[in-house]
């Protein structure tokens, strides 16, 4: 059994890794660190399946208040609603869709050792060891260079080796004071969903395929070590069973 099976993802169509996006009718690639810019790549219909209420988002917008011209890394899809709401504001916004990124490693790397087992030799294959490797190729911007993170819930999809360094990483590229949004489930999501800014208080939920099955349900203790590095943890649970939760560096 391949450790692409071992961690539930499937390999089939729509597996290949893909670039970060610009925001525009094309996709071209992008040197880690720059802004997305320009419009959104056509996407498949989605499915709105609902709003909701985000006091995270709206307690992130308070302590970006009065920054300025700031700049922000969304770790999720370039959604256009998304991007426009912040450089509206202000922001100068860089995107990279780390859990599309991560499922597309697994698999170029499977279909490698495929080709030829006689690699398995030269690699470290321990969850720290992929781990290593895929934060060798993202995550690859300037330290210090962004006020705020959008995490959302991808910690919760990706092997919890990789969440744990990749918080180190992201802690390193937020300047002091800057602040990482992120959400975590409280027992195992049954669907996957992606998240877009609508207002300054509302988040859209979009139903999206699966593309890693959940790995882990964090609990609060463990959070707390993960975000060990941050002054500051303010967490908003609602009744969907998904938390909120701010770390201010």
């Amino acid at each position: 059994m391949s450790f692409l099976h071992k961690l539930g993802i499937g390999v089939g169509a729509g597996t290949s890794r893909e670039m970060s996006r610009t925001v525009g009718s094309t996709i071209r690639p992008r040197t880690p660190g720059s802004p997305v810019v320009g419009g959104s790549a056509p996407r498949a219909p989605e499915i709105v399946e609902s709003t909701r209420v985000s006091n995270g988002l709206k307690e992130l917008l308070w302590n970006l208040d009065g920054l300025g011209r700031g700049k922000l890394l969304d770790l999720g899809p370039a959604w256009q609603t998304t991007l426009s709401f912040f450089i509206e504001r202000g922001f100068r916004v860089s995107s990279e869709d780390i859990l599309r990124g991560w499922k597309g490693f697994l698999s170029e790397e499977e279909a490698r050792l495929r080709e030829d087992a006689s690699l398995v030799e030269g690699l470290d294959m321990t969850p720290s060891g992929r781990a290593a490797r895929f934060l060798k190729e993202n995550l690859q911007y300037p330290r210090a260079s962004f006020d705020a993170v959008l995490l959302w819930d991808l910690l919760d999809y990706l092997e919890p080796t990789l969440a744990k360094q990749m918080v180190l990483n992201v802690t390193e590229l937020l300047r002091a004071g800057g602040v990482v949004f992120a959400m975590f489930h409280s027992k195992k999501p049954e669907g996957f969903q992606r998240y877009r800014v609508a207002d300054s208080n509302t988040l859209q939920m979009i139903s999206s395929a699966i593309i890693c099955p959940a790995q882990k349900v964090y609990q609060n203790r463990e959070i707390q070590d993960l975000f060990g590095r941050y002054r500051t943890m303010k967490s908003f649970v609602s009744r969907d069973q998904l938390r909120e939760t701010l770390f201010i560096k």
